[in-house]
């Protein structure tokens, strides 16, 4: 069995201000899907971490229409920048402090700022802001018309004002520029347990905005019973919408995952849509591995997906091709790294790309898979490495480059993968 998968039956979804991984562990998680190194503390259940405070590091990364990279994240103060560069990460210009109005910004593990363009004006901003109680929060959303220059106030995305989970947000715009915000919900639990009825997990909700961010449209649902703790992942459409994938409770209690397609041609049906099964692991768990999908568009109508599960006991980070429906297609691979955590996944017409970070024992490795193929070879590549806190890797495109972005305690390294 894979180091750290046995605490997945033990540990359920934490508040975000208990999510960043303890002290020693350069990065892994003490979740379900943590690659926890042999003779750590959080290898010994009987060893309690010893507190220290965090770097708090969690990153968003986007390419402007001009080819500009944009980062979005928080200064060691707390506030939220943004910070852009003009050669792929060679310089930046000096970060810029965004009022949040207040808010603190969640920006650690599976929850962190997105940042989205629609055109050379339109530049969005999402974030989590928690709230007061334990595992509650809402989303909040930065927009700016002026291609970046200036942002208006922040605005909460969704109608429901309960001081509930509204958390682990995700955003993209789609081929006709409608903003799709999604994330994490337990109002249908709280009303479940109200009525005391049984309601496992959370749930998926989104809003779109046609007018990129200043109004939005119904809080829809888009699947119960979602997992409570991971990222969502977004890639485009082949008919122009944006396709979702997250971690899901399949019946009695299978964490696997599910792929929706939102908007597009066709219009989005109101309550659930026909969600598909994208993994089949048959993961069967009472707990969240806070370790959520990444997923990309395939050059032949589908997509290419990387997840973390536990199959038949062995667990893993896995590769799989889904149908243009978010079916599996084939059997899915595991990554050449037993200690993968945290993979994301981008693609540039037959191009794919995989990165992940792993803990070795003295380091967190940044280490790439990259097919030139559609995904039926891969080449392994080293990136590089780091002894401090760090956040998860994330995987870029802009026109047929991909860029690997990995931040540290140090600050950002990009490496172009594909030119």
């Amino acid at each position: 069995m894979r180091r750290g998968a046995l605490w997945a039956s033990l540990l359920l979804c934490a508040p975000l201000a208990a999510q960043s991984p303890p002290p020693g562990d350069h990065g892994t998680h003490l979740q379900a899907g943590a690659s926890v190194p042999p003779g750590t503390a959080a290898s010994r259940p009987e060893s309690k971490p010893i507190a220290r405070k965090r770097a708090v590091l969690g990153t968003g990364a986007a390419f402007a229409p001009d080819g500009a990279l944009w980062i979005s994240a928080l200064d060691k103060q707390g506030r939220l920048t943004v910070q852009r560069s003009a050669d792929r990460g060679r310089t930046w210009e000096p970060p810029r402090v965004l009022d949040t109005g207040g808010d603190t910004v969640a920006a650690d593990g599976e929850s962190w700022p997105k940042i989205a363009f629609s055109g050379p004006r339109t530049v969005v901003i999402s974030y989590t802001h928690p709230l007061a109680k334990p595992y509650t929060g809402e989303i909040r959303l930065l927009r700016s018309d002026d291609g970046g220059a200036s942002f208006a106030p922040p605005v909460t995305v969704h109608h429901d004002r309960q001081v509930i989970t509204h958390r682990f947000d995700a955003i993209a715009f789609d081929a006709k520029g409608v903003l799709h915000a999604l994330w994490i919900d337990k109002r249908d639990l709280e009303a479940a347990k109200a009525s005391g009825r049984k309601y496992r997990g959370a749930a998926i909700y989104r809003v779109e905005s046609r007018d990129g961010g200043r109004s939005f449209g119904t809080d829809t649902r888009v699947a119960d019973h979602s997992c409570e703790c991971c990222r969502i992942a977004l890639a485009p459409a082949p008919d122009g919408g944006v396709a979702a994938m997250w971690r899901h409770v399949f019946e009695p209690n299978l964490r696997d995952h599910a792929f929706a397609v939102l908007g597009g041609a066709a219009p989005a049906n109101p309550g659930d849509p026909a969600l598909v099964r994208a993994s089949l692991d048959h993961w069967a768990v009472d707990g969240c591995p806070h370790h959520g999908p990444g997923l990309a568009a395939a050059s032949d109508g589908g997509y290419h997906a990387v997840w973390f599960g536990q199959r038949q006991g062995r667990a893993a980070v896995r590769y799989g091709r889904l149908s243009a429906r978010g079916e599996p297609q084939g059997a899915a691979r595991d990554l050449p790294d037993e200690a993968a955590e945290h993979a994301d996944i981008q693609t540039a017409g037959r191009h794919v790309a995989i990165a992940w970070r792993s803990f070795d024992g003295q380091a967190t490795r940044w280490r790439a898979w990259i097919s030139a193929d559609d995904g039926q070879t891969f080449t392994l590549r080293e990136l590089g490495r780091s002894t401090l806190d760090n956040d998860h890797p994330r995987l870029l495109r802009h026109g047929q480059a991909l860029v690997a972005l990995w931040r540290d305690a140090e600050g950002v390294r990009v490496e172009t993968l594909i030119p």
